[in-house]
């Protein structure tokens, strides 16, 4: 009889169980305390009980440990010297959603020749979230398949839900169960309506097909997660203006959410061009001083930052990249990133001590 199921599929490769792959890379006294500190913070932000703002920073995605190692020991540094007015979150993002095909990121493909050893690819992410969640840096990502929280959620501290995945009812349903704040960026085309939908989608109980941490195929039913938010990223035009800010603010309102919102200084907000983050940064920064109450929803900026500006093509070696340099979207440099955070802090503490 001719075969009727799995006719496109080339093999199938057994892979370890949440459980064992843990054991084999345990999580250290000094990375459970960042963990579950940095998402008790993040929450107290979100939820107003802590004024401080978020700043979630890092490059547009890791392909290189060793700088992304570097970049956090800096960062690391800076956070505990503007701990006054920010708490600073580093993006260590592994997964990439393409818009058609492209290189998906760490975990999908970890020596960028699209060999796709997902197995070595998890081993690193989980290895090198374990290296810097142990400094005291709090790590934040984007999920992106569903099965792969299971192997690294537990080293999180923010996790993203992208503008193209927005939409989707596994994200929606898995974020229903993730054990960190979930932000949800707005589509590609600026409309807000889709993020809303999944806030109030993630903050329900949900059942799902998933897999449990002995690897099984498993029913799992959620609690929700009351810290799902909004991210503005920008769409057919940028969202990171008063007018946008004030727009989203009236829609949670009227949806009795949360007022809690992140700008995203990258992305559509900056038309991609590393040179604007800053621009976006310092309006955002300034509607935070107004005291308005769209400046205290604000409750966090984004950037994609990198220890060296702009991107590079992946068209040469993966040894012949230039270390440090985005090999996705355009990363501002450590020098501009480390200005503008210190700018902003010392502009918040001259606010306040007037």
């Amino acid at each position: 009889m001719q075969r009727t199921y799995d006719v496109n599929v080339e093999n199938f490769q057994p892979l370890i169980t949440p459980d064992e792959f843990k054991d084999a890379y345990p999580l250290s006294t000094e990375s459970a305390k960042t963990i579950l500190e940095g998402r008790e913070e993040i929450k107290r932000i979100l939820s107003g009980k802590d004024n401080r703002r978020l700043i979630i920073t890092g490059p547009c995605s890791v392909h290189d440990e060793t700088a992304a190692l570097e970049y956090a020991e800096k960062l690391c540094k800076l956070r505990e010297e503007v701990k006054d007015t920010f708490d600073i979150i580093m993006r260590v993002y592994f997964e990439k959603p393409r818009t058609s095909i492209g290189w998906k990121g760490l975990i999908n493909d970890p020596y960028m020749d699209d060999s796709r050893d997902l197995m070595e690819g998890l081993r690193r992410a989980r290895k090198l979230l374990l290296a810097i969640t142990a400094m005291g840096m709090p790590t934040a990502t984007e999920m992106l398949d569903p099965i792969i929280p299971q192997y690294i959620a537990g080293l999180v501290c923010w996790t993203a839900i992208g503008a193209r995945t927005t939409e989707s009812q596994t994200h929606r349903e898995m974020s229903s169960g993730l054990s960190m704040p979930v932000g949800f960026k707005n589509c590609t085309d600026g409309a807000l309506s889709t993020a809303i939908n999944s806030m109030i989608a993630a903050a329900a109980p949900q059942s799902f097909l998933g897999i449990n941490e002995h690897g099984l195929v498993s029913i799992v039913n959620t609690k929700g997660n009351p810290y799902a938010h909004i991210v503005l990223r920008g769409g057919k035009r940028p969202n990171y203006d008063s007018v946008s800010i004030r727009e989203a603010v009236e829609t949670l309102k009227q949806k009795k959410l949360t007022q809690a919102i992140i700008v995203d200084c990258s992305h559509a907000n900056s038309h991609k061009k590393y040179q604007r983050q800053p621009i976006v940064w310092e309006d955002v920064l300034n509607q935070i001083l107004m005291d308005t109450d769209t400046g205290h929803a604000i409750k966090g900026l984004m950037l994609e930052s990198n220890l060296c500006q702009g991107s590079q093509s992946m068209e040469c070696a993966p040894e012949d990249l230039t270390y440090g340099v985005s090999v996705t979207d355009e990363c501002i440099s450590w020098e501009t990133t480390e200005e503008l955070i210190m700018g902003a802090h010392e502009k918040i503490k001259q606010h306040q001590a007037m």
